[in-house]
């Protein structure tokens, strides 16, 4: 296990709002930072789109994460090749995953669903960590909330996967 790096992830996946109520579907962005720990730095950055199996992107989630249909056609992946590049570009069960929440279990469980071996086995939740490091106990708060909390500057557009992996990346650094 390397544990002078972490791969912090963002997972970005097709969703709906239905009077007022939100609802996700298949993953088609994969964002991902990953951090030396002994230098203090971002080493690397990756963004993978996933072609869905069977969900459609909607007006809604284009809206929310910019990801269009017309993006996902021409540059989504099955997320099979995409997971076998994330190994490649990023190590796979060697390395420690991050995320703000559970993309892990996201990621596992579509994983499953469609028949793919996860890219890693060991994983940190930064908004738990987070949490306990600020004794928030039951308040939850959210990933660019805590970021700006910790008077780091938020870079980008929320809600891309790519720009969320790299901030976490950023909160990462100070509290690991």
């Amino acid at each position: 296990m390397n544990h002078n790096r972490v791969v912090c992830f963002d997972l970005e996946m097709c969703c709906w709002s239905e009077n007022g109520v939100g609802t996700t579907g298949e993953i088609i962005e994969v964002g991902l930072a990953e951090i030396d720990l002994a230098s203090g730095t971002i080493v690397k950055r990756a963004q993978y789109y996933v072609k869905p199996e069977k969900d459609e992107v909607s007006l809604f989630c284009a809206e929310l994460t910019g990801i269009t249909p017309r993006k996902i056609e021409k540059q989504g992946r099955p997320l099979e090749s995409v997971i076998k590049s994330m190994i490649k570009n990023f190590g796979g069960p060697k390395k420690i995953y991050a995320a703000w929440g559970r993309d892990d279990l996201i990621l596992h469980k579509e994983c499953k669903e469609k028949g793919i071996e996860p890219p890693f086995s060991e994983f940190i939740n930064i908004a738990t960590l987070y949490r306990i490091q600020n004794r928030l106990k039951e308040k939850r708060i959210g990933h660019r909330a805590a970021q700006e909390a910790k008077n780091i500057e938020w870079e980008g557009r929320q809600h891309s996967g790519y720009v969320d992996a790299y901030n976490l990346a950023k909160l990462a650094l100070t509290m690991l």
